[in-house]
């Protein structure tokens, strides 16, 4: 992916950033928690944390990959507290919440988002961040915190889990995720974007 200099304390290169990433952040949020408000509030805090933070942003990792640790980070803390409120309530109501149906038209794409939030945090941020945005594992590996070298076998761990939960036919388990990595325009995938 194209890298892009900013300024650390800038107003005007913070505009950018948020304008920028927005969209990729919400929807490597969207696939760690649960509902898109929820992935909305995760994603508002990250900015917030991120613009305390602006003026001492050092660009050991490219501004974008900082955002998403960020966002990450956060929306692992809400998954946590989330299941820890998913608990007690159900053990106050002995019973689970009632389940409002689905449009016929989003089952598929629901059935992705349930299966990637049935995957550890990193994991499922592993796999928007390489096939719905093109990360590289060195990205990656700076977004969620691990070591460039374990990218490979928690994205390859990641996408037999989403095989077995979407029961993919054998002979189709080659891409689970829908979305592939952006091309150029010629055919080919865009630099960072390669397989895992």
């Amino acid at each position: 992916m194209r890298q892009v200099a900013y300024e650390a304390g800038s107003a005007q290169d913070f505009d950018r950033l948020y304008r920028d990433t927005y969209a990729k952040v919400l929807q490597t949020v969207t696939a760690i928690v649960r509902e898109p408000s929820a992935a909305e509030d995760c994603v508002q805090e990250a900015f917030e944390r991120a613009y305390v933070a602006w003026p001492r942003f050092r660009p050991e990792a490219p501004a974008p990959v900082w955002i998403h640790r960020i966002a990450i980070n956060v929306a692992i803390t809400h998954r946590r507290r989330q299941a820890l409120r998913q608990v007690g309530e159900t053990l106050r109501r002995l019973g689970r919440p009632e389940v409002v149906p689905d449009i016929a038209s989003e089952v598929e794409a629901m059935q992705l988002i349930g299966a990637l939030q049935a995957l550890p945090p990193r994991q499922a941020a592993a796999i928007v961040l390489r096939h719905l945005h093109g990360y590289s594992n060195r990205e990656i590996a700076e977004a969620i915190g691990v070591p460039e070298r374990t990218v490979a076998s928690r994205l390859a761990a990641a996408k037999r889990k989403l095989v077995s939960i979407l029961k993919v036919p054998p002979g189709e388990e080659g891409a689970p995720v829908s979305a592939g990595p952006p091309e150029n325009g010629r055919g080919r995938r865009a630099r960072g974007a390669s397989s895992a």
